[in-house]
């Protein structure tokens, strides 16, 4: 195990972002870091109002809107942004293919959207949309450009957001952007070149997890040597003791091996070590209070790590209810209530959200969220919301054509999922 990493500056304007950080209640331990808004992990005030959340007392979905959505009583949706047409306001055409998707809240009140763009051969990437305080778009642009496979990511404390490429034949990287745009975005090798899917970051024992989209992919953790600078560090990779108890519904120890050669200039990291475990399609991932949740596609289900005790389980199988949620993709965490939040890959295009009784794995409730009709062909993808917990944004890959570089659309769902 490596030994407690120092701490040092981001290289992204770390003046501010350290005061940023302390303003948005970050810096310190038990906060939350990952995957979207960047605010406390114990933080229940919008605009220093309390609040809690509803989510557990929404009702069943109605019929769908005039956009196609279907919610429940109280909610309203709105189309922000479709792939080959121009943003409205501004000069930016929207990519195609949107997925993972991070918020970034602003001086000004406002909000910064990133949103990946999982398109080949040199044109995936990242964009952005840029709200005021209101709520209304007043600018959207280009993050990264000249990548491949921009599936999922995740938010850092700092202020940046971390676009992985999903690259099949094994050498994706993670690179760190600035949502502004105003400085180019920096590739990270160190931690590692394999089929990335998304990343966590956990600011109290300062590491980074991510999951890998492969048949038998890796679920990994990344110490920086000085975070939270990512220009070095070690990559390990994650041997689960007894993985038959944690699929049968148990729990068991996690031992992390380091990896040899994270470049993975002869062998695919996941395979450098016999020892290490095998997941059947890792796709998002989010960390808060101290848990990391992610899932796994091919068996539908969302694993809980709890970081301090090194320990595994299942939060939710899609046999243990029936296939309620189906096609597990994309993970966020709502706020304040911590429910997990997950996006359906086909399925029923729905967004569902677990509510957790008490342990990391003592599921509760599962509560749909949303649901996208005439759409069979996509996915869900990046659901995130923001500080407020008052909005939703998420995205459909491919829309209704089912094209997967011209169709996709970004939705806003606005509604009392906090009171």
């Amino acid at each position: 195990m490596p030994s407690r990493p120092t701490r040092g500056l981001s290289p992204f304007n770390p003046i501010r972002t350290r005061r940023a950080m302390m303003r948005d209640g970050v810096y310190g331990a038990g906060l939350l870091a990952v995957g979207s808004w960047i605010t406390g992990c114990g933080d229940s005030t919008t605009g220093g109002v309390q609040t809690e959340s509803n989510i557990a007392n929404i009702g069943p979905l109605g019929a769908a809107d005039e956009n196609g959505v279907r919610l429940p009583e109280g909610f309203r949706s709105r189309i922000l942004a479709r792939s080959t047409e121009i943003v409205a306001g501004t000069g930016y055409v929207w990519h195609g293919a949107p997925d993972g998707a991070g918020i970034f809240p602003q001086d000004d009140g406002g909000w910064i959207y990133t949103v990946n763009s999982e398109i080949p051969n040199g044109d995936g990437g990242a964009g952005a949309i840029r709200f005021d305080s209101g709520g209304d778009i007043v600018d959207a642009y280009r993050i990264l450009s000249g990548t491949n496979f921009n599936c999922a990511g995740g938010a850092t404390p700092w202020g940046t957001w971390l676009s992985c490429e999903e690259d099949f034949a094994g050498h994706g990287a993670v690179f760190e952007c600035d949502p502004t745009g105003a400085t180019e975005a920096i590739r990270r090798p160190t931690m590692g070149l394999f089929t990335h899917e998304a990343v966590a970051v956990d600011p109290v024992d300062a590491r980074l997890y991510m999951t890998e989209d492969q048949p038998d992919g890796g679920f990994y953790r990344f110490t920086p040597s000085s975070y939270p600078n990512l220009g070095d560090g070690t990559l390990e990779i994650a041997r689960v003791v007894r993985f038959d108890d944690v699929q049968a519904g148990g729990a068991s120890a996690v031992e992390w091996l380091t990896v040899p050669d994270p470049s993975a200039t002869d062998v695919r990291t996941k395979n450098q070590l016999d020892d290490s475990t095998g997941f059947l399609g890792g796709e998002g991932i989010w960390y808060r209070d101290g848990l990391v949740f992610f899932s796994t596609k091919l068996d539908n289900r969302i694993y809980a790590y709890n970081a301090a005790d090194q320990t595994l389980c299942v939060l939710y199988h899609a046999q243990s209810d029936g296939g309620t949620l189906t096609g597990v993709d994309n993970v966020t965490v709502a706020n304040p209530g911590g429910e997990v939040v997950v996006a359906e890959d086909g399925g029923d295009m729905q967004i569902i959200a677990l509510v957790r009784d008490g342990d990391e794995c003592d599921l509760g409730a599962v509560i749909p969220l949303m649901q996208i009709e005439g759409q069979e062909g996509s996915e869900v993808t990046g659901p995130v919301f923001d500080r407020s917990g008052t909005r939703l944004y998420f995205s459909s890959q491919r829309g209704q054509g089912g094209d997967f570089f011209a169709s996709g659309i970004t939705y806003e769902v606005t509604g009392p999922f906090v009171v």
